[in-house]
Formats: structure tokens, sequence, C-alpha cells
């Protein structure tokens, strides 16, 4: 079930949200769970097995990693392999039979939806309750936090810490309620009406064989702007969706095209992940406190990982290190220049970015090759009527002008009368007249984050 669906906005979520304020405050998580459970079980029956016994495993575990670090590892390890065996499994056999000329067969298995995201938040609740930086959950406390559906299937990735009280002790306003649905319009806007438009073009660019000049740079920008409003647009909705329950939820950007640097870049493109990765690989790892030289290994483990944890492909872990050569180079010295030119900074991060998405979205790295090159040799070979519409020419406009620098132009006391103003209440019912409209009408509708 995805958010921007008829059967969730029309079905599941009325139902849930009015089940969920009239029960008595003691059974609301139990409800929450259920629904939950529904949520990831409508698409995936039997992988909600996966999640409940993940849940079960990672409250053992919650239980005895204060018996020593040895359950800790024990812990770790056991969500690694599950995340490696649905995964990873024949990334690795391709990699064995690559290597050693074996024959080993894949096994073709099919990837639960969102399991990194619900992974990497079950390991960050034990690895924080073995630190002592929180106390163990109950099992109902546990559950709700692992499977809650507005952010199971493609974060934030939440940590325990930052919403055990809230699990616990919460309440649900009409205040909350109205903002939490805004913002959830937002979202649902981003995706419906500007995700999905870009995405069309990008799909139709990157599946020709000689797209062409024009054509390439076209189905690049498109991809970059769908990604952002994809993603961003769906954390707009969890965040919403969370408010709406009661819970307050990180935000997982801030306006990433407007940064002048990649390491600035990393720092407001999905945030949740970054700071996972911050707290339990790159600190653990010594960060910057062992010299230059292991400062630079950190960095490289940790982009490598980033890479690897989007998916099973040579292209991905590419992508990754590609990020993370540029990280280096701005700490050895690109990074002050940068700085002092920052309009400069922001035309080299967003083509660094760019030509970064074409190795992330190519089905694989000698095509991503092949793509960049045609960018910058080919001749025209397709009709530009064929990609680029009117409709795709004005959501482009749009999506440029929506990624941030609105915002960043516009004074404060322009943006706060905005906020919750009768102006902003009609244009929030007219975004949503027209996503309901287009998806009633229109079958493309993926979601880009859902298949990590």
């Amino acid at each position: 079930m995805v958010f921007s669906s008829s059967i969730f906005l029309f079905h599941f979520l009325p139902i849930i949200f009015l089940i969920g304020f009239f029960i008595k405050n003691k059974y609301r998580n139990y409800v929450l769970i259920l629904g939950s459970l529904v949520f990831y079980a409508w698409g995936e029956p039997v992988y909600v097995l996966l999640m409940i016994a993940s849940i079960g495993l990672n409250y053992f575990f919650g239980r005895m990693v204060r018996k020593g670090r040895a359950w800790l590892v024990i812990a770790v390890v056991a969500n690694l392999l599950i995340l490696g065996y649905y995964k990873y499994a024949d990334f690795l056999i391709g990699v064995v039979n690559s290597i050693f000329g074996t024959a080993i067969p894949l096994r073709h298995i099919p990837l639960p939806i969102g399991i990194s995201f619900f992974t990497f938040q079950a390991m960050s609740y034990v690895i924080d309750v073995y630190r002592g930086d929180t106390e163990d959950g109950s099992l109902t406390d546990v559950a709700l936090y692992i499977s809650f559906f507005p952010q199971l299937i493609a974060g934030p990735i939440v940590k325990y810490r930052e919403i055990a009280e809230q699990i616990r002790n919460r309440s649900v306003t009409w205040d909350g309620v109205a903002d939490g649905f805004r913002r959830f319009i937002y979202g649902l806007g981003k995706k419906v009406l500007i995700a999905n438009t870009l995405g069309l073009c990008a799909d139709k660019v990157f599946g020709y064989e000689h797209p062409g000049s024009a054509a390439a740079w076209i189905g690049a920008i498109a991809y970059t702007f769908q990604i952002y409003y994809d993603f961003s647009g769906y954390s707009d909705m969890a965040i919403g969706l969370g408010k709406m329950f009661g819970f307050t939820y990180p935000e997982n950007f801030d306006y990433p095209y407007l940064s002048s640097s990649v390491t600035e870049f990393w720092r407001r493109w999905h945030i949740s992940l970054g700071s996972w990765f911050r707290e339990y690989v790159y600190i653990p790892l010594g960060g910057n406190r062992k010299g230059t030289a292991r400062t630079y290994l950190n960095l490289v483990i940790v982009f490598f990982l980033t890479g690897l944890w989007h998916g099973a492909d040579l292209s991905f872990i590419l992508w990754g290190l590609y990020h993370g050569l540029f990280s280096i180079l701005e700490r050895i010295g690109l990074g002050k220049a940068l700085k002092k030119h920052r309009g400069i900074g922001a035309v080299y991060c967003f083509m660094i970015v760019l030509f970064g998405w074409v190795l992330f979205r190519a089905a694989n790295t000698e095509t991503a090759i092949q793509y960049i090159q045609a960018m910058f040799t080919s001749e025209q070979a397709v009709p530009v009527y064929e990609y680029l519409t009117n409709r795709t020419i004005f959501t482009l406009i749009i999506a440029v002008i929506g990624c941030g620098i609105i915002q960043k132009i516009s004074p404060e006391k322009i943006l706060q009368l905005w906020k919750h103003s009768v102006i902003e209440a009609i244009f929030c019912v007219i975004i949503l007249i027209l996503c309901v409209a287009s998806i009633a009408s229109n079958s493309y509708n993926p979601f880009i984050y859902f298949q990590f």
C-alpha cells in the first residue's frame, strides 16, 4: 500500500485515524500496531511474518545486550544476516561466480519492501540500549517503533530514544492533526503532481538506446528533480502522518539542491540516513580524531556502505564512492575555494549530484557510462516532442522554483503570513483535488525508495 493511492487515502487512513483518535489512550498503540501490520501485509502478506520476527528478535536482544558486548555482536550480526540474505544474496553469488568461475545459481529472492529502513531502526534500538542511551522498551513499544506505518517503508530512519516518550505518552490535538494533514498534502503534491510527471519523462529517455545529447540532458535533469520530489514528498507525508497521530519525526531534507558542496549536500539530503551512519559507523571508526589518513579511510567506508545500502549492484557502490571522492577532495582544499565562491559552488555541486544520479538511475554501470557519453557526444536522435511535453516543461519550472529557491528569497515575514492562512488552506484544497484527480486517472505511481 502506498500513500498516494485511493485505498490508502479513502479507506485505510480514515479508518485507522478515527479508531485511533476516539479510542482510549491505553489502546491506541495496539490499534496502530495492528494497522501498521495490515498496511505492510497489504502488498506483501508473507513478509509481514519477517516484520514480526524482526520485532520479536530485537525486543529479545534489547533485553539481553545489557549482559555484555557479546549479545550486541550477536544482535548486529543477526540483523545484518537477515538484511544480507534478502537484499544481497544474489549480488554476492554473482561476485563469487565472477571471481572463481563457478556457476552457483541465483536465488532470485523477492526483496521485502523497506527492509533496509526497518532493519536500521531495529539495530539503532539495540545499540542505544547497549550504550545506555535509552531504556529497553516493552514488546508493545518496540513493535510500534519498528512497524509504525508512516515511516516504515521509506523513512525517515528514527532513533528509538527520539520517540520513546512519545510512544508511551503522547497527545493528539486538532491543531496537530491540522498541521500534519497540511504537511501530508504538500508531500502528496510533490509526489503525485511533480515527481510522477518528471518520472514519465525520465523513464522514457533512459529507455532510449540512443537518446541523443539534448534528450540525455533533459532525462538526467528530470530524474534529478524526480528523485528529490519523490523522496522528500514521501518524507513530508510520513512526518505529516506522524504528527496526525501525535508523533514528531525529525526532518529528512533541507533543500539539498541549494548546497554549494557535496559535503553540504549530504548534510541536507536524507538527513536521517547520514545521521545513522555518522553515529553508528563513522564515529565508532574514529571519525576525524585519528589523523588525516584515517579520516579519509573512514569516509570511504561510510560512503561505500551508503552506496551498498541503496542497492545490491556495483553501480550503487560506485555512486557512493563517487560522492565520497568529492567529499575527500573538499576536505583536502576544494571546500575552502567553494566557500569563497558560493554561486560557483552551487553550480559545481548540482552538476556533481546530477551525474551521480545518472549512475544511480541507469540499469548498470556500463549503461550509465554510455548515457553520460551521449550527453556530450551524441547528435539529436529522438524528436523533442516524444519526451518533452508542455506539461513536463511547466513541471520542471515549478520543480526548480520549489526546491528551495522561493523559500530562500522570500522574506521571513511573507512566509509567516502564508502559514496557517486562509490562502494556504485554499491552496492545500486545490492541491488535494488535483492529486486525487491524478491518482484516479493515472496508473503511473512508483516510489523510488521503496526498492531500498
